[in-house]
């Protein structure tokens, strides 16, 4: 009788490791130095790892390193594996209580400057003992981070294709059409996106999430039209992209969280009235599926995010 346990290949995590460094820098002086080893120690452990798999995973010489398609296919799958040896060992660690823990949390730049600060205050008075790292960084960076376990969760903006990471909805957010006080917009009567002149919109730059969902809502309604991907100024922040609109140099959507942090004071800037159906964006707290304390995060985190929404 044939055994799942019997024939299994003694792949070590360390060796998986070592793959990846390699994949990631295609140099192995430098990828032994991420792994804190002598070169030879990780030639030896990568050539081990051959030997068990039976396959050719990395072609080198002295002036070339390059992974074989199975070797990218292999690394691919040690991310994998790695991820779930990490979180095996976060669970054991933190079988006791999660909330005595470590917990790093990513969120993106259109929302940390105006919800950060509420989040860590909720977030350190109910768990004064959790450990807890942030980092702002675009979406598509923070998502990766999730799925590789560099990061616990990250706090995001809905539409953005998740691949296997679940989210939890915190909220629905508008988005505010915003221009110039002198801008023919202001006429009295309530505007839709058809009438935004692309050509004239100022966006962040590719990368951002906000960009995307801009694009999309006035795609939507922009019918046969469609929508020209381009703007006028591309920038990385929100309160640049203000100052350009109070220049007279277009309009722009932003988020209601911004406009509520008061990004408009003391600018000509002002919303255009808008007519249904109204863009909006979800934010929520995006995790894996096994991450080992997805009940903290669902039932303690997220609540606690909810609570932080702007009024």
């Amino acid at each position: 009788m044939s055994s799942r346990y019997t024939h299994a290949p003694a792949l070590s995590l360390k060796q998986l490791s070592y793959l990846l460094a390699v994949a990631d820098t295609l140099n192995f002086t430098r990828a032994a130095e991420l792994c804190f080893v002598t070169q030879s120690t990780l030639s030896g452990g990568i050539a081990e790892l051959e030997r068990t798999l039976g396959v050719q995973l990395v072609e080198r010489d002295r002036q070339y390193v390059a992974l074989t398609p199975i070797g990218l296919e292999t690394a691919r799958r040690a991310q994998d594996i790695l991820s779930a040896g990490n979180d095996l060992v976060a669970k054991a660690g933190q079988a006791v209580d999660p909330a005595l823990g470590h917990f790093t949390l990513g969120v993106i730049p259109t929302i940390a400057p105006f919800l950060l600060g509420a989040v860590l205050s909720e977030i350190r008075t109910q768990f004064p003992e959790l450990r807890l790292n942030v980092r702002e960084s675009q979406t598509r960076a923070l998502l990766d981070e999730v799925e590789n376990g560099e990061l616990d969760a990250a706090l995001i903006a809905l539409p953005f294709a998740l691949g296997k990471l679940q989210a939890f909805k915190l909220f629905d957010e508008k988005l505010h059409w915003v221009a110039h006080q002198k801008d023919t917009l202001f006429n009295g009567k309530k505007r839709h996106l058809t009438e935004i002149d692309t050509s004239k919109l100022l966006m962040l730059e590719k990368g951002h999430c906000l960009r995307d969902h801009t694009l999309s809502a006035c795609n939507t309604d922009a019918g046969k039209n469609g929508l020209r991907d381009h703007g006028l100024v591309e920038v990385t922040n929100l309160s640049t992209i203000v100052q350009l609109v109070n220049s007279g140099l277009g309009s722009a959507m932003l988020p209601a969280m911004a406009i509520q942090a008061g990004i408009l004071k003391g600018t000509d800037v002002k919303e255009v009235s808008l007519g249904s159906p109204h863009p909006v964006r979800t934010i929520a707290l995006v995790t894996r599926g096994s991450h080992p304390n997805l009940g903290f995060v669902e039932h303690q985190i997220c609540p606690l995010l909810k609570h932080s929404k702007p009024a």
